[in-house]
């Protein structure tokens, strides 16, 4: 039966001599929270909500996201100022108090972050509820 090494791996645990470390925003680093809540008060089409600034060297790990109500038709992207659905594309969320994970795989197995950078989320197709709370919460590892 063969054996095949994930990237993050190859060369630490396939006993490759010298055998490198393995990077730890990869494999057994800390992982930082982003915790964003925010009051659902009617924001409109192309409003931006400012969740996070994760700092340099991060490496985006992944999201979730939870409301207390139905998000309806609206839908809501998430990601860098320069990417807007970089991490989530623009999607609805209907689900109540559920907490749902979202992250594209291209996102997560992206580089370390080399410029900060705000992360938001974009309204778009409709308006969010008049009442609620969303919370955000982004994921990134360190070594």
């Amino acid at each position: 039966m063969a054996t095949t090494y994930a990237s993050e791996v190859s060369g630490v645990l396939d006993g490759t001599e010298p055998a490198d470390k393995a990077d730890g925003a990869l494999q057994g680093g800390r992982l930082i929270r982003y915790r964003a809540t925010i009051t659902l008060a009617s924001q409109g089409i192309g409003d931006v909500v400012v969740l996070a600034k994760p700092r340099i060297g991060q490496v985006f790990a992944g999201g979730r996201i939870t409301s207390s109500v139905s998000l309806g038709t609206a839908t809501v992207s998430i990601g860098p100022a320069s990417s807007v659905a970089a991490y989530r594309a623009d999607a609805v969320h209907t689900a109540v108090d559920v907490p749902t994970a979202f992250g594209k795989a291209s996102a997560i197995s992206s580089a370390a972050i080399s410029s900060e950078e705000n992360i938001i989320l974009t309204v778009g197709t409709a308006a969010l509820p008049a009442a609620g709370t969303l919370v955000v919460d982004l994921l990134y590892s360190k070594s």
